[in-house]
């Protein structure tokens, strides 16, 4: 398996890993975000990471910048989304895309990763629902125990406040 920066010419292959790994409820919509994070320009850099085998995309995984809302500063990022095709599930393929995008984003600077989703999954990268609890995103989350967050490096940041994200997730349907 190779992990590579995806790249334009992925979209198709990445519209449809998405749509195979979600179910039929969330598959249009969050594979439509995992392209238009691939399409969106940001004042900081999206990151979108591709999973090779045997010259398929078999895995991937976006990172996108998180704002205060007050200040609108870049303070940290966000995973989401995070699909495996379900026929390389449990090989330790999303775990191999998360770990390499949390190297990538803490050797930009970043402080504070986010991501929304399974406790008992993104605990094991050492995702903590405590630390995200003084943070807020501008959209009511359907499942509020499901927002956790990580300390990427030493440097201090906003200890709380409401946080907004790149225009692809600005979508309360995503919350």
């Amino acid at each position: 398996m190779k992990i590579r920066n995806s790249n334009m010419t992925d979209i198709e292959s990445i519209k449809t890993l998405h749509l195979q790994a979600f179910d039929d409820s969330e598959a249009e919509l969050v594979s439509d975000l995992a392209v238009n994070l691939l399409l969106e320009k940001s004042t900081a850099n999206i990151i979108s990471i591709v999973a090779i085998d045997n010259d398929a995309i078999i895995g991937h995984a976006a990172f996108s910048p998180v704002f205060l809302d007050s200040t609108n500063e870049h303070f940290g990022y966000i995973l989401a989304p995070l699909a495996v095709s379900p026929t390389h599930q449990n090989n330790r393929v999303g775990s191999t895309i998360v770990k390499h995008g949390l190297e990538t984003i803490s050797a930009l600077g970043a402080f504070i990763v986010f991501v929304y989703g399974d406790p008992q999954y993104y605990s094991r990268f050492g995702f903590k629902t405590a630390l995200a609890q003084n943070f807020t995103p501008l959209y009511t989350l359907e499942y509020p125990e499901g927002l956790h967050a990580m300390k990427l490096n030493s440097t201090v940041f906003p200890e709380g406040g409401k946080f907004k994200c790149v225009h692809s997730l600005n979508d309360p349907n995503l919350w």
